[in-house]
């Protein structure tokens, strides 16, 4: 099932967006002294997004296996780095985007079961999109 996400400008600030999930209402802004800080800024958002989809997969694997899980925290951080320190990318000049993520896992988990269910969080959606090759068509209306 698809939701269209729609995003309009909400005219309090320069970039300050009202963003429409469904239901579902957020805010995003650019941080001060760009912007008017009044919500997280885009690549807060994707990262929010690969976050919650990494915690979710994990916790639907667990709850699956039956695995003592009790809790999921998965903390990203996002910059960019120069493409000829990076040794396993296939960019070698200019920036590339780098995501690191850090995944705890709260439980009584025997090692396998944590290595799984970290490998399970590669399997995660929004972090197969992410690195895959995407396409994005755009049209006016």
């Amino acid at each position: 099932m698809t939701t269209d996400v729609t995003v309009t400008e909400t005219g309090a600030g320069t970039y300050t967006q009202q963003i429409t999930v469904g239901r579902h209402e957020l805010t995003a802004d650019e941080p001060l002294p760009i912007g008017a800080d009044t919500g997280p800024n885009p690549y807060d958002l994707v990262l929010a997004g690969l976050g919650a989809c990494t915690s979710m997969t994990v916790r639907m694997y667990a709850n699956r296996k039956g695995w003592p899980l009790e809790r999921v925290r998965v903390t990203l951080r996002h910059y960019r780095v120069h493409a000829k320190d990076c040794a396993d990318c296939e960019t070698t000049k200019g920036m590339i985007d780098q995501i690191d993520r850090e995944i705890e896992l709260t439980g009584d988990l025997d090692d396998t079961q944590r290595q799984r269910l970290l490998d399970i969080a590669e399997r995660c959606p929004v972090h197969q999109t992410l690195t895959s090759e995407v396409r994005i068509t755009t049209t006016s209306g």
